[in-house]
């Protein structure tokens, strides 16, 4: 067994890894992860390990999220299918229809879930539905504050339970079980906190909303731009409800996914008289590139393909390669032993995992990290425990993906700081959903 100094050492020099990469030179956390696993190799032949060995425990980290990488992969198919399918432009487009000044911070998290949830980025959600509806906010006299609240609220609750979002496959993956699983299991807890959330926001929009006319100007570009390049109809909306059901009916991840992205295809060939097998095959494999001369709308739908989740793919194996050396040398065991003095039970654990999760979103300032690292280091307590492995992703989503919005030098505070004009003192209070969740 490593000493706990020499299991540190291995973290500490993830953690400044990626640090020194992620805060200085602001470069995206797979090298800095790499150079981790270099740290956690060299700590394995310090300890007297082999070059096979630590090579086979690369390998057997990489086999336990395999299922997970090929659902990304297949995931970002979908993205791409859907999108040129005329799909995602339906359910964006019927989203911004139900706005109505009367209930707008209501409104803003509804459509903003509406498009995380086609789309699966609450990134893309925010720099386009987001800032549209900051102004429309200022149009209408609304606390600026309160508007980016609904914001986040709305694009995390979608970016958390869409199965097209990387984060939503990628705490399944650490914790060692599947995308609908996953979903599922979130449902309820997720679904009642967003009951209390919308309440929140309504009685918000109840004490602040002024009789001016609202400048609705951009909602209705956009929607006219949608209009423009594609066909909408309520048909589209078919293969999420494909999906939802496949989830209902407890299909496995790969072929309920895989039948979403037939239906899309089928309605698409069907409906968009621009949608041909070849553009399909297309943008299955590189994501779809709009021009609809609407810049709002091209930055929102150009999304998908398989090759735009080699991004969340690679840091996978990458934070996968450095997992499975920590396991197999026992720095993780010496760790969470550690950890472990310090919790009682079930909720104790869970407890651990989320205050780890918020720690990491602070020390390794992004977001996929703050899901890897805890997921690494807790996996195997949880099944000692009894816990199915929902119960660990479930808390790494509810602690890792969400409070990122809150720590303003995570990558994700700053996005957000910069799309919106609004510094995290100002929106936290209002970001309801990231700390009630």
């Amino acid at each position: 067994m490593p000493k706990m100094w020499e299991a540190l050492v291995s973290l500490g020099f993830l953690v400044l890894a990626l640090y020194v990469g992620i805060m200085i030179f602001e470069v995206d956390p797979h090298v800095p992860m790499f150079i981790g696993v270099i740290g956690a190799a060299l700590m394995a032949l310090w300890l007297g390990y082999k070059w096979e060995e630590i090579e086979k425990s690369m390998m057997d980290g990489i086999y336990k999220a395999l299922q997970s990488v090929c659902i990304l992969i297949i995931v970002g198919v979908l993205i791409g299918v859907w999108i040129n399918a005329g799909v995602v432009p339906s359910m964006v487009y019927y989203g911004l229809k139900i706005l109505h000044p009367s209930i707008f911070f209501i409104a803003t998290v509804l459509i903003c879930s509406i498009t995380s949830l086609a789309t699966g980025t609450s990134w893309g959600t925010m720099g386009t539905m987001g800032v549209a509806f900051m102004g429309i906010g200022f149009g209408l006299g609304m606390n600026p504050a309160m508007t980016a609240g609904a914001i986040l609220s709305g694009a995390y609750f979608g970016d958390k339970m869409s199965p097209l979002s990387d984060t939503t496959n990628l705490a399944p993956a650490m914790a060692g079980t599947d995308v609908m699983t996953h979903v599922k299991f979130m449902l309820l807890p997720t679904g009642v906190t967003y009951v209390i959330c919308l309440i929140f926001f309504g009685v918000l929009g109840f004490l602040q909303h002024t009789s001016g006319a609202a400048d609705l100007s951009a909602v209705e570009e956009i929607c006219g731009a949608l209009q423009g390049r594609f066909t909408i109809s309520p048909i589209l909306l078919l293969p999420p409800v494909v999906v939802i059901v496949a989830v209902a009916l407890k299909v496995p991840a790969i072929p309920g996914i895989a039948l979403g992205i037939l239906s899309g295809a089928i309605l698409g060939l069907i409906v968009q008289p621009e949608c041909t097998l070849g553009t399909l095959l297309d943008t299955g494999m590189y994501g779809f590139v709009p021009e609809t001369g609407v810049e709002a709308v091209d930055d929102l739908l150009e999304a998908g393909g398989l090759m735009g989740m080699m991004f969340s793919v690679s840091l996978t194996i990458l934070a996968m390669m450095f997992g499975g050396i920590m396991e197999y040398t026992h720095q993780l065991e010496v760790i969470v032993n550690q950890l472990k003095k310090l919790v009682k039970g079930p909720a104790g654990l869970v407890t651990l995992t989320e205050v780890t999760c918020v720690v990491s979103n602070a020390v390794m300032p992004e977001q996929y990290i703050s899901i890897v690292v805890p997921g690494s280091m807790y996996a195997d307590e949880y099944r000692k425990m009894g816990l199915h492995p929902t119960v660990l992703s479930s808390a790494l989503e509810g602690a890792g993906t969400v409070t990122s919005a809150l720590i303003p030098w995570n990558t994700c505070g700053v996005f957000i700081s910069d799309t919106l004009n609004m510094d995290v003192a100002q929106y936290g209070p209002f970001a309801f959903f990231s700390y009630t969740i």
